[in-house]
């Protein structure tokens, strides 16, 4: 093919131009508003557009390359066939093991369609058509796949070459194999506080052990502890403090790890057993240290490459995170490696920060581990925040001394393997949905990620649609690898995934790419049948150069003749050798196209600040919307269809739009205003002015929830009442934001009750019912009071009994008491008439000596007492000491008790006691006020009297029987009246509350105004009799 000289080119360019003007200008304007593949001026642009194809064909002509092969344009049939790039989608199946102990039970895990090995593709109508060639790789009941290998997903790598903005759809299984292994590592806080824990951890190994094998008979247990970094202020750094931080405590450290992950359970208790607690200073622990070392250093730790991880987070404290080692002067960022010693210890810890929670979120996803934390009730709500970001992870709530471990990691263990959960790691350009029917083999599919109440075996389908929503500027970029993996599972469907973002021709090496190509006069790259011109040059082939352009351009080409008075390039470019250069737009996604510069794709109206209401509603070409299937309207916020605006109560062939009462625009009512109110609701099925839908039906409330009312009858409720079942709850609130509306009643005994009445997210009409009417209490009020009167008169009996219970115990322990000082006395046995004394005195007539008393016989009294007399003296020394003492007494005047009163004066004491072994002798006497009053007499040394006297008598208290008894009834009656005042207060707050609280229930309800023989509606109605129009 001979390509014309330069100058023939451009001696032509102006005639070209204007005959293709004439020609873009003479398209039908539906195509060129409508079709939005011929604005694409580049062959990637082009086949990043859905639908549109791109013809590369050197002998084309200077049409529209880019087009839509349905359309039926003259593009179409001008391209010869073998030009047209139109690349589909292309999925091919490299592995796909059989997935181990899959079955199908019936209403669990669905119908099994297997997958196969191959490839398909995918044609530009988006349809899924295409064919599998190759060998099955999933059956039914099949055993583990790959020699012995656990397959819980199939397929496990797919080939995807995905064209831009056209998704794909592939399926994915997934089954819960049956004993999956486990490795349950634990991680304890071992700080002071956590020592109790630890006990029971111990005496609970061997059960945590039993526990789980009942699970899985394959299943492993390690252990591991932590405090915190040994530097201040996390720990004392006194010598003796790193050695003893606490009573029983070792040295402080900052993660050590005790037993590899092993099915040696005996082990485990004792290894638990001969860990040691440490002390910090602070409360937030270094336990963020811990799980980083437990998750990245798989070796030390025994993680297995296939089984279910579970990191068991055990504390009772809240946790440092990255940023607190600054206040330890640590600055070095934590790098997520291991750094464990032969001994297990973090040696790090010391030197580098806390790690943050996107590094333990990153490291967790990376090595598939599910973290439980176990927690105390006081730090449970800041670890359930933390789950949050971490992904698999759960918290459970741990007891106090951790009795519950065992419960709890079998309960957490239970919800984790009972649901898969799927993710995947690409890139924002790549956009992933998933669906799935889950456990609901008949149902339609739902938009989930999340299946849960898996058994061993269920099979659980997942559909998953990939579609590149942008393409990469870099073109290495173009080539990712994407891991779709189910949460805390070390298995993953991985795809490598090539998006078609550009064609071949536009690459160097290909046939149709040619540098400095004559096709473009020297002067650019043949790319794909279009020129790429190099700087300076210009023009469709590149044939215009900077030196002709201010001789040789006339600048009516660049005006569009449609509107000769309109602006060269619309005022939205550059006229450049005939040709329009629009202008480039600081915005990627923003672009100026066109003829003239006419067209743009950012210009259309927009729906809450989104363009065409956003690309699922609509794309933006050259100034107009062009909306998807579901919508219209200028910017494409209006719903097509009507369907939402039809009652769901209506029958069938009765259902009116709005209800009768609005229209129905943009999918929704717009309700309208009548003589008898203003219509609202979705359906504009409420009046708040009318009569509303509370009395048709409070009779099948009443009858369907309390039994009761004009429909009582069980058959008379079941014609009736066919529309609706009441919800009980125990208590009925509206949400107006939702448009419920809420109904009360009052019945004849004075029962309260209430309902509302909604439509639900799927139009259906639903009623929340109070589950117990509420009734005043029934007050008898005789009962209440004979009750008071029989409470005051026990009280004022118990009262009086309880008195003489105390008077009597008292009278008796003082008698017990006199009577004890009694015995001990010794008494005036002059008194008795029939005593004889135990001595004989005689007389010697020849003594002339002092007159002494020479004691003879002495029976009972020792030789020393023996003085005048051998009687007891304690009668005559009574008046005295009363007297000289208490001034009482028959010798109480003071002038005769100094006469009579000379041998001796008492000395006062607080407590008389005799001492026998001095010969005292103890008298104890009542006076006329029965007070008792006690003394001591005995003879000293010189054989003088002396006497001891209590200093003050013992006087019983006075009783005023009449003051006691009335006290006790004013007691007994003002605590009645005590009573009757307090039943009658509660009373009177408890009806003055329920009385508010039904006021408030009626005025949200809506209440029968036909009901009240008063009211008046709201308008009047007149007529005029002399009017001749339309009634």
């Amino acid at each position: 093919m001979e390509v014309p000289s330069t100058k023939h080119i451009f001696n032509n360019c102006l005639i070209l131009s204007v005959i293709s003007t004439i020609v873009i200008a003479q398209i039908p304007q539906r195509f060129t508003s409508q079709n939005p593949c011929t604005s694409k001026g580049k062959c990637h642009e082009c086949i990043q557009t859905p639908s549109c194809a791109w013809c590369y064909d050197p002998e084309f002509g200077d049409s529209a390359r880019c087009f839509q092969p349905s359309g039926g344009v003259t593009s179409n049939e001008a391209c010869r066939e073998e030009y047209v790039l139109n690349p589909d989608n292309i999925v091919s199946v490299i592995e796909n093991l059989a997935l181990s102990k899959a079955h199908a039970a019936s209403g669990s895990g669905g119908t099994l369609v297997n997958t196969l090995e191959g490839s398909y593709s995918q044609n530009a109508s988006f349809s899924e058509s295409g064919s599998y060639s190759g060998r099955s790789g999933m059956a039914a009941g099949g055993a583990a796949g790959g020699g012995g290998r656990i397959v819980q997903m199939a397929p496990q790598r797919l080939n995807l070459k995905l064209r831009a903005r056209q998704s794909q759809s592939i399926y994915m299984y997934y089954t819960q194999a049956k004993d999956y292994p486990v490795d349950l590592y634990y991680l304890m806080d071992l700080s002071k506080s956590m020592e109790d824990d630890k006990e029971k951890l111990y005496s609970l190994g061997d059960q945590l052990a039993s526990t789980m094998k009942k699970l899985t008979s394959n299943f492993r247990l390690g252990f591991g502890s932590f405090v915190d970094k040994v530097v201040m202020p996390y720990v004392y750094t006194l010598k003796e403090n790193l050695i003893h931080p606490c009573s029983g405590c070792a040295a402080p450290y900052g993660y050590k790890h005790a037993m590899t992950l092993s099915s040696n359970h005996t082990q485990f208790a004792y290894m638990v057993k001969q860990a040691h607690v440490s002390g910090n200073l602070d409360g937030p622990e270094g336990g963020f240290d811990a799980i980083m070392q437990s998750v990245v250093c798989r070796p030390q730790i025994g993680w297995r490459e296939q089984a279910r991880r579970l990191l068991v987070f055990s504390t009772d404290a809240s946790f440092h995170y990255a940023g607190d080692g600054k206040l330890g002067g640590i600055v070095k960022p934590n790098d997520g490696r291991c750094h464990l010693s032969r001994d297990g210890l973090y040696t790090e810890s010391s030197y580098q920060d806390y790690p943050s929670i996107e590094q333990i979120n990153l490291n967790v996803k990376k090595n598939s581990i599910n973290i439980i934390f176990a927690v105390t009730k006081n730090t449970i709500s800041i670890y359930e925040q933390l789950a949050k970001s971490v992904e698999g992870a759960s918290v459970g709530k741990l007891e106090g001394d951790s009795s519950n471990i065992v419960e709890l990691i079998k309960e957490q263990y239970e919800q984790i393997s009972s649901t898969v959960e799927m993710k995947h790691n690409a890139s924002s350009a790549v956009s992933i949905k998933f669906y799935s029917r889950c456990l609901n083999s008949t149902g339609s599919l739902v938009s989930t990620n999340k299946c849960g109440n898996i058994k061993v075996g269920d099979l659980i389908q997942f559909k998953i649609d990939l579609e590149v929503v942008k393409c990469p500027k870099n073109r290495a970029d173009h080539f990712q690898t994407i891991q779709i993996y189910p949460v805390g599972i070390n298995e993953s469907l991985i795809i490598d995934l090539e998006m078609l973002c550009e064609c071949d021709c536009e690459k160097p090496g290909d046939k149709y790419y040619q540098e400095n190509s004559r096709y473009c006069s020297n002067h650019g790259t043949y790319k794909c049948g279009i020129c790429e011109c190099v700087p300076g040059a210009f023009g469709r082939k590149c044939e215009c150069t900077s030196d002709q352009i201010s001789r040789n351009v006339t600048t009516m080409d660049c005006i569009d003749p449609k509107n000769p008075t309109g602006l060269e390039c619309s005022g939205k470019g550059q006229c450049v050798c005939g040709r329009c250069d629009c202008e480039t737009r600081n915005n990627d996604n923003e672009r100026i196209y066109g003829t003239y510069c006419e067209c743009d794709n950012f210009s259309c109206e927009r729906h809450d600040g989104k363009l065409c209401s956003g690309p699922d509603h609509g794309t933006c070409d050259c100034g107009v919307c062009h909306c998807n299937d579901e919508w219209t309207g200028p910017n494409c916020a209006c719903r097509k269809s009507t369907a939402n605006c039809y009652s769901p109560e209506a029958k069938d062939g009765e259902a009116e739009i709005c209800s009768g009462h609005g229209v129905c625009e943009c999918g929704q009512c717009v309700c309208e205003t009548t003589a008898e109110g203003r219509y609202s609701g979705k359906f504009c099925e409420k009046c708040p002015t009318c009569l509303d839908r509370c009395d048709e039906l409070k009779d099948c409330v009443e009858c369907q929830q309390y039994h009761i009312g004009r429909l009582e009858e069980p058959a008379d409720c079941a014609a009736n009442c066919t529309k609706f079942v009441p919800v009980p709850v125990p208590e009925a609130n509206a949400d107006e934001e939702k448009g419920e509306i809420k109904c009360a009643y009052e019945i004849e005994n004075g029962c309260r009750y209430a309902f509302v009445y909604f439509y639900d997210e799927n139009n259906r009409f639903q009623v929340r019912t109070q589950q117990e009417m509420k009734c005043p209490d029934t007050v008898k009020l005789p009962a209440v009071v004979l009750g008071v009167i029989a409470a005051v008169v026990l009280i004022g009996m118990a009262m009086l009994l309880l008195w003489k219970v105390f008077t009597t115990i008292h009278d008796r322990r003082e008698f017990a008491r006199f009577e004890k000082e009694r015995m001990m006395a010794k008494w005036d046995t002059g008194e008795n008439p029939i005593y004889k004394q135990a001595t004989t005195t005689f007389k010697n007539p020849t003594y002339s000596g002092k007159d002494a008393l020479i004691p003879q016989a002495v029976a009972y009294y020792p030789k020393a007492l023996i003085h005048e007399t051998c009687s007891d003296r304690c009668p005559d020394f009574k008046d005295c000491v009363q007297c000289q003492q208490y001034k009482t007494g028959p010798l109480k005047d003071p002038d005769v008790c100094a006469s009579n009163c000379t041998k001796f004066v008492p000395i006062p004491v607080e407590e008389v006691i005799a001492d026998e072994n001095n010969n005292e002798i103890l008298c104890a006497y009542y006076d006329e006020d029965e007070c008792r009053f006690t003394y001591v007499y005995y003879f000293n040394a010189e054989n003088k009297i002396q006497v001891r006297a209590q200093q003050e008598r013992e006087c019983p208290s006075k009783v005023y029987v009449p003051g006691i008894v009335l006290g006790v009834i004013a007691a007994v009656v003002l605590i009645g009246m005590a009573i009757l005042l307090l039943w009658k207060l509660l009373t009177t707050i408890h009806d003055r509350r329920e009385f508010a609280r039904f006021e408030k229930e009626k005025m949200m309800a809506k209440w029968d105004t036909g009901e009240n023989p008063i009211y008046k509606q709201a308008t009047s109605t007149f007529k005029n009799p002399t009017y001749a129009g339309k009634c």
